[in-house]
Parts: C-alpha cells; structure tokens; sequence
C-alpha cells in the first residue's frame, strides 16, 4: 500500500529522521517527572518549536509528542482517559509544521511502550496492550499523521500487541527496539530475533530497526546485525547522541555534531535506510548528519574494528547473535570520546 513513507523512501537514497524529544522540550522548560504530552494542549507553541527545529534542520520526517500517550503512563499523571485526545493533538500540530514546510515531511506518530510488563512475567494481558495501543494510534490518526512510530520496545510480546493496535486502526507503522542490555533487549531479544519476528508477523512494520540504547557503536552493530539476518524491510537507526553524563544537576550527551555526521554516514554503510538521533540529539546535530548523507556517497559497511575506531567501545563484547551470550565489557570499554 503506497502513503508518503514508503514514496519518499523510493524516491530518496536515505531517510533523514528526527532527534530527541525529550532533550529539546527540558532545554525549554520541561521539569522532570512531568508528562511531555500535556504540553500538547498546555504549551502548543512550545511543540511546534520542536517539530519545526527537525525540518528546519532537514528532517525528512519528525515523530510526535506521544511517545507516552497511553492510558498505563498518563495514568500516572490522573489523564489516563486523555490518551486519544493527546495523540490527536500531538498529531494535528505535526501536521500544521508538515503542511507548511515547503517540501514532503512525514509526520510520525510516536507510540512508546505501555511502562507495564506483559503476562506470563507480568500482569498486562494481550488485550488491554491492543486495546491501548489501538486508542493512541487511532488518536494519531484522527490527527493526520502519515504513519505510526512504534519505539523504546524491549519486550517481543508487547511489538506483536502494538502490530495489532495499528492495525485495528488502520494505520501504516515503524517499529523500532531498543537493544540496551548487551547488545540485547532487556527482555533478551537479539537483532536476528527481531529480524525473525518481523517477518512473522501478519500486521508487518513498513520499516525495522533500533532507537536509544546505549550508544551509536552498539547500535550500528545492532544494525549489522539485521542487515546480516537477510530482513527484507528498510532498516531504521536512531542511536544516542553519545554518551549520558550528569553534570550540574542535569543530564548531557557527549556526542558532538561532529560524532553524529560520522555515526549517520556509518548507519547508512552498515544498511539503514531511515537514520536519526535519539537522546541528546538537537537539531545542530541535524544539520550535521544532514550534510554528511548529502555529500558523501555510500560505501562497503564497516566492520566493528572500524565503528569502534571512529565513534568509540563496544558497551559489551557481544550483541549475543553469535552465541557468546550477553557478556559485558569491562568498565573502561563504556566511555567514548566526543
């Protein structure tokens, strides 16, 4: 089925995406523990800010601010029975910034995990993860968005239960997962165990890939590793802007612009096809990785000799496909240089 998504990927070599959400909305005041969403309805200028810092910046398409918009998180927040109404409007002020960008821009509706475990382990059945699932995506819909964005997943159960809520509302999607835990989910799911799901499944993604983690070397190896699994789908990368520290009681990627173009010429070598920030990226290192996919052509995928030289250590000595299993690195592995 053709919609904007898949046009401009057949159009384009490589899909810039955005950067982190997060990041840019506490840089403008956003207090920790509050929800991002409200300041769909409370602060909608300060949205449209966000959005128009990613297309001003490049950005082929930018996700929403609904990564938190189901019922489970916001009802930490007494708003449990506002999710359709958030991601409506996360979605409708996408499609004001979208609608007079002056070129194509996707909008793509963030969807976030539920924050809850799902049954056997935990308590959340199949149903009310669908059920969840379907009323933000059908809220982002009834906003405009292009395509959904599932992100941040850990658990294989909970992709599957999203895959039926977008489909329930008829709704295009994306689906990344973060590996963060030795190369691996932290529900232990490896990139050639995604790869295997994907295709499995009967509501499949336009696009696969990874997000957050822990930093832009272990995220493209995550990468080389769906591209070794033979998926037939486009890739998606979205790693860190580097490395999280606190500094003056507030939390700084150590990732440079600089980093970020070298880490977006690298995802496109290893195979993706759809390549963005998560954490720390700001629209500077936009701009940069934009460049950098402009002007340099592709070339032969780097081996992990090679990620490591240019964007620093492994956080672990294996992503677990090769049956080393989740095994950390020492210590000293974990820092990078910016």
């Amino acid at each position: 089925m053709s919609n904007l998504f898949t046009e401009m990927l057949a159009e384009k070599d490589v899909l810039l995406a955005d950067g982190a959400t997060g990041t840019n909305l506490f840089n403008m005041g956003l207090m920790s523990g509050d929800a991002p969403e409200m300041w769909n309805t409370d602060e909608p200028a300060k949205i449209l800010t966000l959005y128009r810092g990613a297309v001003n910046a490049g950005s082929d398409l930018f996700l929403t601010n609904s990564f938190g918009a189901n019922a489970s998180r916001l009802k930490l927040h007494n708003a449990q029975n506002r999710a359709h109404e958030l991601s409506r409007v996360a979605a409708e002020l996408g499609r004001e910034v979208a609608d007079t960008a002056g070129r194509k821009v996707i909008v793509a509706g963030s969807v976030g995990p539920t924050g809850e475990i799902m049954e056997p382990v935990g308590t959340l059945s199949h149903a009310t993860a669908v059920e969840m699932f379907h009323e933000t995506a059908d809220g982002l819909k009834a906003g405009g968005a292009d395509i959904g964005w599932l992100e941040t997943i850990s658990a294989p159960e909970e992709y599957r239960a999203a895959a039926e809520g977008f489909a329930l509302a008829g709704l295009p999607w994306v689906g990344t997962m973060s590996f963060d835990t030795a190369g691996r989910t932290m529900m232990g799911l490896t990139s050639a165990g995604m790869v295997e799901m994907v295709d499995e499944l009967d509501n499949a993604p336009l696009a696969y890939g990874a997000n957050c983690g822990t930093g832009a070397s272990d995220l493209l190896r995550t990468v080389l590793g769906f591209a070794a699994a033979g998926g037939q789908r486009p890739i998606v990368a979205k790693g860190n802007a580097g490395i999280p520290k606190y500094q003056d009681g507030h939390i700084h990627y150590d990732g440079t612009p600089e980093l970020m173009a070298t880490y977006a010429k690298m995802a496109r070598n290893c195979g993706a096809q759809i390549i963005g920030g998560c954490c720390g990226t700001m629209p500077e290192h936009l701009e940069r990785m934009r460049d950098a996919l402009d002007s340099t052509p592709k070339n032969a995928p780097p081996d992990l000799a090679e990620i490591a030289a240019a964007l620093g250590a492994f956080s672990s000595d294996s992503d677990g496909t090769d049956g080393a299993g989740p095994t950390r690195a020492p210590r000293r592995g974990r820092r990078r240089g910016s």
